[in-house]
């Protein structure tokens, strides 16, 4: 279901791979950022149905920070060189803003994760996004 819609909201744009490599890490992290929320609060909406403020505490465990940091360590062995090198970049770029409720060791490492998610969205990877996705959310 999550795959079918990002497939066709997907298809009213048209971007080149190559057009994809040459963006910043960071417009791939913001991108990737807004597809992984919109994974997670489906799965909660999905899974728990529960009311909108203690879907917003589910959602922040897996959204903040520490717990994308996390999901780098854990899958970085499965990840292609190519996916790696993503996560390089994004998380070598350099952002204006500090996070305020973050280290910065895992904020880096989770804007990392994002642009891994947004360039395996924006490249048409779906099959490959959704592999990671699951396994971001694996306990």
């Amino acid at each position: 279901m999550f795959e079918e819609t990002i497939q066709n909201m997907r298809k009213d744009f048209d971007i080149k791979p190559m057009d994809v490599m040459n963006l910043q890490p960071l417009v791939l992290a913001y991108i990737g950022d807004a597809v992984y929320e919109v994974y997670i609060r489906t799965m909660l909406v999905i899974n728990n149905k529960s009311n909108v403020n203690m879907l917003h505490k589910m959602s922040v465990k897996y959204v903040k920070a520490k717990s994308q940091a996390d999901i780098v360590h854990r899958v970085n062995d499965k990840l292609t060189a190519e996916e790696q090198d993503i996560v390089r970049r994004g998380r070598n770029a350099k952002s204006a803003t500090v996070p305020k409720h973050a280290d910065v060791t895992d904020y880096r490492y989770s804007t990392g994760f994002e642009a891994l998610i947004g360039y395996l969205y924006l490249t048409n990877n779906y099959e490959r996004l959704m592999e990671i996705l699951r396994l971001a959310v694996e306990e």
